[in-house]
């Protein structure tokens, strides 16, 4: 089916965690991979992954979506490797839960940022990474609540440039531009400085979908266990949690 100009594939997190990791991790939906697809990300260059994009999101310019398996020395109970032939992927800042709209974690989310060459020397890019793994509620055999256990079979991972704008249809083209369309964006410079000044200054504690983070000291895998683990407390409300109808 033809999708009509301006339509684009926008989801939230609790979207991306509910409903397409979930379907995902239960076998279920897979017409879901025209959108996204199921890709090894670490086998391919960033700017080399729009092309591998879901058939439907193929013409998206601003953010794109996989399914990336686990690999087999994760297994193991080795680390992930995230390097790639030209560079690698380097964890920044801590984990963080997403949130369904009922106030439950169903998730963690990490960001990433790619850098050319080898570390721990290599330069930063403008392609970032958030990666995020579905918690689910398992039955506790000892009790009558649930207990959260980190899934770990898929993540979810969403691609993006930073694009240094406020808003993303407001960015200006990479390429050369004519004169003529060279001064109208002299006049609206002062609109987009300010506009960069604000994503600067924002708190980037808050998870949501489409925001950029500046970069903070690398986060240990050990992190998201911890995590994880303190997710047993009952005011998250494990023994609620119903997947019906995702």
């Amino acid at each position: 089916m033809e999708i009509p100009a301006g339509f684009r594939f926008f989801p939230t997190e609790e979207e991306l965690v509910s409903f397409y990791l979930r379907n995902q991790l239960d076998g279920r939906r897979q017409e879901m991979h025209s959108v996204i697809p199921v890709l090894n990300i670490y086998d391919v260059e960033p700017w080399d992954l729009p092309q591998l994009a879901g058939e439907r999101c193929r013409r998206d310019t601003e953010q794109w979506f996989y399914f990336t398996p686990r690999q087999e020395r994760e297994a193991r109970g080795g680390r992930a490797n995230r390097t790639t032939a030209s560079g690698y992927w380097k964890a920044t800042g801590s984990p963080s839960y997403v949130y369904s709209s009922d106030d439950r974690v169903i998730g963690m989310k990490k960001t990433m940022v790619f850098y050319k060459g080898k570390a721990p020397s290599g330069k930063k890019t403008k392609w970032k990474m958030n990666e995020y793994r579905a918690i689910e509620a398992v039955p506790n055999p000892t009790a009558v609540t649930t207990t959260p256990m980190l899934r770990h079979e898929f993540s979810l991972c969403r691609i993006y440039v930073v694009s240094g704008s406020f808003r993303a249809f407001d960015r200006r083209p990479l390429e050369p531009v004519s004169r003529a369309t060279q001064l109208h964006e002299n006049r609206t410079a002062t609109f987009s400085e300010r506009a960069s000044m604000m994503e600067v200054t924002s708190s980037s504690s808050t998870s949501h979908s489409g925001g950029d983070h500046s970069d903070q000291p690398e986060a240990n895998e050990d992190d998201i266990w911890e995590m994880v683990n303190d997710l047993e407390e009952p005011p998250l409300g494990w023994e609620q949690m119903n997947w019906t109808g995702v």
